[in-house]
């Protein structure tokens, strides 16, 4: 009667899983921290008349959101709340009646809201990229319990049942 069993393939399981665990909150930290840098680098500060963080520095998913977020408003307000597809559609009725100074403001208002849905998307991108590190930091640690889960498993003794004697049918 053997007390042992194969736990071979569980056990390499367990430890791969456990190293790319780790690979996985490496390379989330790693990007994490890029994108800190890269938007500490571009000293930017949240305006105080922004809806929440005011004042604070871009150096996070929440003062990106943030950022992006009060340049909508500003760049609404600075276009009258007209959209990037209205004010060509402005620029268009104006040029057509005739009126090229209006058309010639409709349409640097549209660069305005231009640029802002520009920087709106890099922030955005920016906040995303700190989602998916997120996720990424959040995998590699389930992952290592995972892998740790399944050594402990590969390690318990194998339960075994006393060996019984066979069964003897009378012959008649």
């Amino acid at each position: 009667m053997s007390t042992t069993r194969r736990t071979g393939i569980a056990r390499i399981a367990g430890l791969l899983a456990i190293v790319a665990g780790a690979i996985f909150i490496i390379a989330g930290g790693v990007t994490w921290g890029m994108v800190t840098s890269q938007l500490k680098a571009e000293n930017i500060t949240v305006p105080e008349d922004a809806a929440f963080l005011a004042g604070a520095e871009v150096q996070g998913p929440f003062s990106a959101y943030a950022q992006a977020d009060i340049i909508n408003t500003h760049a609404l307000h600075a276009t009258n709340g007209a959209t990037y597809a209205e004010l060509g559609a402005l620029a268009g009725e104006a040029e057509a009646a005739g009126d090229t100074e209006a058309a010639a403001e409709f349409q640097g208002q549209r660069e305005t809201i231009m640029n802002a849905s520009f920087l709106r998307a890099s922030l955005f991108t920016s906040v995303v990229s700190y989602g998916v590190a997120a996720l990424v930091i959040g995998l590699g640690a389930l992952l290592i319990v995972i892998g740790l889960g399944m050594n402990q498993l590969a390690k318990a003794p194998a339960a075994v049942e006393p060996a019984r004697e066979p069964v003897r049918v009378p012959v008649a």
